[in-house]
């Protein structure tokens, strides 16, 4: 295992809340040692509705999970997502004193915690700032400018706020299950982790995570997020087009749904029937997967012209090589590959959290399903590695200083010698001069 360390992903979503924890192995690999879930009844569309009921699901997930792995958990990285996740591009920067000082880490630093400073309406928080492309000197389109020499450093900034209620109702949920929040992450990046891969990203991606409430939407393009969105409709609507125009239970329509359910009624025969149980005391109830279809087909259609909506509203719907990658339990309906193709144009597939993982004895886990709360963990993870690439870089710097420190002080010695040997050899010549 790669030094023991332990990620928990926590994942608080519409239909379920469930709980990762995961180790990297000698690859580098995600390796699971435990996963639980519960179902979630206090969630609507990614915000906490009711305070108990989540507490009380959280607290069966990581129950469940810790005893699978064998790990007390006390510390978590959670998902946030909803209707109200905003997001908006703003421009930031700062001069610098020296033009002879290369660009440090501490002055990318600096520009983004000016970004944080700026004024947001009333009940917003800031939750991600993400650099596009930086300029130094006027000089744009530059990624990385450590190293390079310059006085006025600027970037524009991918800025991501959500509710401050909502947040203050996640932390809430999570401190009182006995748990502390390590990262807050935006759902769709975390699952942009687990699916996509840095070609994809490079190329430009558009990922389309499917979930219970909400549909999100992350745009990529030269390795970089450039637009994200969050569309109110997911699985659940379905469900209850599903239970309106069928006139069945909710529960029925479900089953419905994920067993017999396609995207595209063409595809479904005309011929066949499920039967499914009346109510008390009466007869069964037959059902036209035909018509299920139909129904299934018509709410898949409005979401997707939504997904290609935000696409278009992007400006990288010419620059997307990658195509569409859809993820979440939505993405599990038979045929939805090909009506995303159909409708927009652009090649599909579906996102599996498979390239990060290594050998699990939890075959669930590489469902769509689960994609957000692997992702969860990859982020974990990955602020690890940026904490120790930090350290590691603000102790070279230090010592690179001393070093100058040492240097300057041993120069000074030389050059005070050089001067004293100097003077001592002017004096013996005027001594000499004097005979």
């Amino acid at each position: 295992m790669q030094d023991n360390k332990i990620v928990v992903g926590l994942d608080i979503g519409t239909t379920k809340i469930c709980a990762i924890v995961g180790t990297k192995n000698e690859y580098g690999k995600l390796e699971v040692l435990g996963m639980g879930k519960a179902v979630s009844d206090g969630v609507i569309r990614g915000i906490v509705t009711n305070i108990d009921k989540t507490i009380l699901a959280i607290e069966k997930a990581i129950a469940e999970a810790s005893e699978q792995s064998g790990i007390e958990i006390n510390v978590v990285n959670v998902g946030i997502a909803g209707q109200h996740i905003k997001s908006s591009i703003h421009h930031g920067s700062i001069t610098r004193d020296r033009i002879d000082d290369e660009i440090t880490v501490e002055d990318l630093n600096r520009l983004s915690n000016d970004v944080h400073k700026i004024v947001m309406p009333p009940g917003c928080e800031i939750i991600h700032v993400m650099p596009q492309d930086y300029i130094v000197d006027y000089e744009d389109g530059i990624k990385d400018p450590v190293g390079m020499s310059g006085v006025k450093l600027e970037a524009d900034f991918h800025v991501i706020t959500a509710q401050t209620n909502a947040i203050r109702n996640i932390n809430k949920c999570v401190k009182r299950g006995g748990l502390e929040i390590e990262n807050l992450i935006l759902e769709p990046l975390a699952s942009s982790m687990s699916v996509l891969s840095d070609e994809e990203k490079e190329a430009g991606v558009c990922l389309v995570d499917i979930g219970g409430g909400t549909t999100d939407v992350a745009i990529f393009h030269d390795g970089i997020i450039r637009h994200t969105a969050v569309i109110p409709f997911g699985g659940n609507i379905i469900t209850t087009d599903i239970k309106e125009g069928l006139k069945v239970m909710q529960n029925q329509a479900e089953l419905l749904k994920t067993r017999f359910g396609r995207a595209i009624a063409e595809e479904a025969n005309p011929n066949e029937i499920v039967s499914i149980p009346g109510l008390r005391n009466r007869p069964p109830k037959e059902i036209s997967i035909r018509n299920l279809a139909h129904i299934i087909e018509a709410r898949m259609e409005e979401i997707i012209e939504l997904v290609h909506a935000e696409i278009i509203t992007s400006g990288y719907s010419s620059k997307m090589a990658g195509g569409i990658v859809i993820t979440g339990g939505g993405s599990q309906l038979a045929g939805i590959q090909q009506l995303f193709e159909y409708m927009t144009g652009m090649e599909s597939r579906i996102g599996y959290p498979n390239e990060h993982l290594g050998k699990s004895k939890i075959e669930a886990i590489k469902s769509p399903m689960y994609a957000t709360t692997v992702g969860l963990v990859l982020s974990g993870f990955r602020a690890i590695d940026e904490r120790d690439n930090r350290y590691v870089e603000s102790k070279t710097a230090n010592m690179t200083r001393r070093e100058a420190k040492s240097v300057k002080k041993g120069s000074e010695f030389f050059t005070k010698l050089i001067d004293k040997t100097k003077g001592l050899l002017m004096d013996d010549f005027h001594d000499k001069g004097e005979y």
